[in-house]
């Protein structure tokens, strides 16, 4: 039966190829490894890294380091780890800011918060050994990669997070990074979060006990170790491909349920005819879960098998792209190949229940009708589910104005999918009011072209629905996506914008951060950022009280004073910070510092969450005193301009957008492959439907032209028709969307306390609504004109 009707199956196998392509692109690319061993520590073939806190620094979409060892820890491990069997030495990897200065410029750029310094004893870790020289043994001395074209001896400025200072080259290595003497090192950096263990040359890797806080890591393991930005990209990358195989599975659903549906609809007669000679509802539905199952399997192999093909590529695509870090590749899997294939069976069975239903209702009488008329468009349980659905949906939205802002993103997903999936289910109640109430000047105009397609909507009410739905689901989707990533970014912009009060932002160009002594010679407020570590980790920064306040307008403190941060002990938190460390204003809360070492602080100040740039505030000479490798990202400038190397200065209006551009980058991109996607998808339903309904409608529109119609006027029907569908599509898939937009600028409005402008995605909805209709029109002009030409015979009888 399937190969009998190959026609009606295409928009279902390639909706269903594309979905199981997608799937298994998206699970071997998540399964896949990361991106190898960072080159670093290639040298060392077992490493041991702190995972004190580590939990909770990766939590919630975070991607903080673990809390360091303390220095008695440190020490302790050392000499424990150095004595084992087999190991020649431990070396505890001490990292900090460094950057060279030649002739007054920076060389060589680095990403912010970039560590390239580091002791003596680490260079063994990659290893890299001496090009030319010796190891630095003063501390002035350094060691330096040998494509800066130093050479021993010669002097440079070595640029560290308190300022530069003079250094003599003692040697030269075979890699990246400034190598200063342990000692030094020890000053610059704050803890130790890994040590390294070098073996005997034969000796078998060993597994010590380490006990709670600490975890060894050995061969492919040691990728763990790839920085937290590597983690945050890939965190990313699985956010975008785990996005895209979800939409492919809910609209590949819904692409072959709205195929069967208009099948079944279609082969009424067929299906009373099979009734008639003794079929029983059962063999129905057996007859139409084996027809999908065939397709599905079909479509599942192909799918599966340029799901394989391509999935390397993307995997390439995804790094240059920002997804995945460098050195990521994509590995197959013969269980993942499996797996996806079944799911691709399992999508098309899925798809086919509900039509199934649909066809074992059908009676013999059925045989006998001749008129096209839909009596009965939509069963009692279709109404019931798209009314629960609908109610969802605008749950949701009302939920979405107060909920959390972590939160917020998903009540506006499930706002969308509820709608979407609510109206799609009640279009067939919503088509004929609809129809009749924005048609009815085509019915009061002369000539029988508008009458027609007014009478055709209403007449086939199955046929209008199933062409509406799929555009509403384009439009809604597009409009969704687009216009949530729009407002959300655009109202972020402006509460950073409006809370501002400078001349200016002085920010880094080409370096990890910005000195204390670079800072110094402007005048503003410089927060120097760090990372709190206790009950639950906290972004923090050490300020100058006076000098933050005067910048920070929009600041709002609930308890207590930022005056007292005056005091080494003295500690500010916002008011979620503050829930989250059970602590109350007044108290003291213990905390463990970048270096390791722990100490309690006094809650002084609380402010509101809306207000408040980072989750705690302390002394920018506290922050010092514990993390010596400590940068500035940015200095908010409120006296006279001043030239600073390794700087630049941007309006307040543009680093509210830089501060956040590369993640807003990647959001972008996630958001035009979503759109893509979904648009895609959605297309294909479109114009596999009409496909469907031209062929069915054939028949009737060769009578049209017996009874005197021309060609012309028969296209113009059949046009007419196509485009009212496409923009009543538009319309619901608008309505649909707005209530998520509306939610979602409520709640951006309550959380951020700023106005909040509700961004309408025109340039990507009107291409939608384009495409949309290009699509529709190709799949029923065409077929019709096509027809025509083959003369009026052939009418239905």
């Amino acid at each position: 039966m399937a190969r009998e009707r190959r026609a009606a199956f295409v928009g279902s196998f390639l909706a269903l190829c594309l979905g199981v392509a997608i799937l298994t692109v998206g699970a071997l690319t998540l399964l896949s490894p990361g991106g190898g061993v960072p080159e670093r520590y290639q040298g060392a073939p077992v490493l041991v890294r702190s995972t004190q806190d580590a939990a909770e620094a990766r939590a919630n979409g975070r991607f903080l380091e673990a809390a360091p060892f303390s220095p008695r820890r440190t020490a302790e491990l050392t000499r424990q780890l150095a004595q084992l069997p087999g190991v020649r030495d431990a070396v505890p990897d001490r990292a900090f800011a460094a950057q060279a200065v030649v002739a007054g410029k920076v060389v060589g750029d680095q990403e912010r918060g970039e560590r390239q310094g580091h002791g003596w004893s680490s260079a063994a870790l990659a290893p890299y050994g001496l090009s030319d020289g010796h190891p630095p043994r003063r501390d002035d001395e350094v060691a330096v990669d040998g494509s800066l074209g130093l050479r021993p001896g010669d002097r440079v400025r070595l640029r560290t997070a308190t300022g530069s200072a003079p250094y003599t080259v003692s040697g030269t290595v075979a890699g990246p990074g400034y190598y200063v003497s342990d000692e030094r090192a020890a000053q610059l950096a704050g803890g130790v979060r890994v040590i390294g263990l070098l073996m005997e040359k034969g000796a078998a890797d060993v597994r010590p006990d380490v006990g709670p806080g600490a975890e060894v890591l050995s061969g492919a393991d040691r990728a763990e170790l790839a920085p937290a930005r590597d983690a945050k990209t890939r965190w990313i990358g699985g956010q975008v491909v785990g996005a895209m195989a979800a939409l492919a599975a809910f609209v590949t659903v819904f692409v072959v349920a709205s195929t069967f549906a208009f099948a079944v609809a279609r082969r009424r007669r067929e299906f009373g005819l099979l009734r008639t000679v003794g079929a029983t509802p059962r063999q129905l539905r057996r007859m139409l879960y084996g027809e999908a199952v065939a397709v599905g399997a079909a479509a599942a192999g192909a799918g599966v098998l340029l799901g394989a093909v391509f999935a390397p590529a993307l995997g390439g695509v995804l790094v240059d792209a920002g997804f995945q870090p460098e050195g990521f590749t994509v590995r197959l899997s013969v269980p993942v190949l499996a797996a996806t294939f079944g799911a691709g069976v399992a999508v098309a069975f899925a798809g086919v229940w509900s039509a199934s239903r649909r066809a074992a209702r059908i009676g013999p009488l059925d045989a006998l009708r001749e008129a096209a008329v839909d009596d009965r468009p939509m069963t009692g349980g279709r109404r019931w589910t798209g009314i629960a659905f609908t109610a969802v949906g605008l749950g949701a939205a009302v939920a979405t104005g107060t909920a959390d802002p972590a939160d917020m993103i998903t009540f506006a997903l499930v706002t969308a999918a509820g709608l979407i999936t609510g109206v799609t289910l009640l279009v067939p109640a919503l088509v004929p009011p609809l129809v009749r109430a924005l048609s009815w000047p085509l019915a009061r105009r002369a000539g029988a072209t508008g009458l027609l397609v007014r009478e055709g909507m209403l007449t086939a009410v199955r046929r209008t629905a199933s062409t509406v739905a799929p555009v509403l689901a384009t439009v809604g989707f597009v409009v969704l996506i687009t216009g949530n990533t729009q407002t959300s970014a655009h109202s972020y912009r402006t509460q950073d914008t409006v809370s501002v009060r400078a001349s200016g932002v002085v920010v880094p160009d080409g370096t990890p951060g910005i000195t204390d002594a670079d800072a110094a010679r402007v005048k503003g407020s410089a927060p120097l950022p760090t990372v709190l570590y206790g009950r639950s980790p906290l972004q923090a920064a050490g300020i100058e009280p006076a000098a933050f306040q005067d910048v920070q307008s929009g600041l709002k403190t609930v308890a207590g004073s930022l005056d007292r941060l005056s005091d080494p002990d003295g500690l500010a938190v916002s008011e979620s910070a503050l829930r989250a460390l059970d602590a109350r204003q007044g108290g003291t809360v213990p905390v463990t510092f970048e270096d390791g070492r722990s100490a309690r602080l006094r809650v002084v100040a609380v402010v509101s969450d809306q207000s408040a740039p980072y989750e705690a505030l302390l002394s920018r000479g506290t922050v010092r005193a514990h993390d010596p490798s400590a940068l500035a990202d940015a200095v908010q400038r409120t006296g006279a301009p001043h030239p600073v190397p390794g700087t630049r200065e941007i309006s307040v209006a543009a680093h509210a957008g830089s501060d956040q551009a590369e993640e807003d980058r990647l959001v972008e991109v996630f958001t035009l492959l979503l759109v893509g996607l979904s648009a895609g998808y959605t297309g294909l339903a479109v114009g596999n439907t009409l496909l469907m309904a031209t062929a069915d409608r054939l028949p009737d529109l060769r009578i049209l032209r017996l009874s005197g119609a021309t060609a012309r006027q028969v296209l113009w029907v059949v046009a007419g028709e196509t485009v009212f569908v496409v923009g009543l599509g538009t319309v619901l898939g608008g309505l649909v969307a707005l209530p998520s937009l509306l939610g979602i600028r409520a709640g951006l409005s309550g959380t951020l306390g700023v106005p909040v402008e509700l961004i309408v995605p025109w340039v990507p909805a009107l291409g939608a609504i384009g495409g949309c209709l290009t699509l529709a029109l190709v799949a029923s002009v065409v077929p019709v004109r096509f027809a025509l030409r083959g003369g009026s015979g052939g009418a239905r009888t």
